[in-house]
């Protein structure tokens, strides 16, 4: 064994280990911070780049030839994660899911109207919106109601 190897599986084995604990927090995040919106940031920030890492670890393993399917894997995970994360956030502050009083800076309230509720659907704390009242007779709004053909 020659001494680059050895050097290629220390350093495999750092990026299999840091991608390894970088999404475990990203799950002790989600399972952990209090609101929607650090929850998001807990699963999205560290989860990539705890791939990222356990793909580099990989590939520094497995050797060159899988250079093009790993791309592959990181390029979607580094455009989709953020996007998927944004328009997550995006509806949730829209609809009221998103504790604001949490926010330090809240640039979007001003730009969005809030989202139109159906009437006798729940708000965002489970409770039917003001103003609201049953669409139809045995319908108090708490589910989903068998509505027969």
């Amino acid at each position: 064994m020659s001494t680059l190897e050895t050097v290629l599986d220390v350093v495999s084995a750092l990026c299999l280990v840091l991608g390894a604990v970088l999404s475990l927090s990203a799950g002790v995040g989600l399972v952990r911070f209090p609101d929607l919106i650090s929850r998001m940031h807990a699963g999205a920030k560290p989860q990539v780049l705890g791939l990222l890492l356990m793909l580099l670890g990989a590939l520094l393993q497995v050797g060159w030839s899988a250079v093009p399917e790993m791309l592959l894997v990181a390029a979607f995970q580094v455009v989709t994660v953020p996007v998927a994360t944004h328009l997550l956030a995006r509806a949730s502050f829209r609809s009221g899911a998103a504790d604001r009083s949490r926010l330090e800076v809240d640039d979007l309230s001003s730009q969005l109207r809030p989202l139109a509720r159906p009437s006798g659907t729940a708000g965002p704390q489970g409770s039917p919106v003001e103003g609201s009242a049953p669409d139809r007779a045995g319908d108090d709004g708490s589910g989903p109601v068998d509505r027969g053909p």
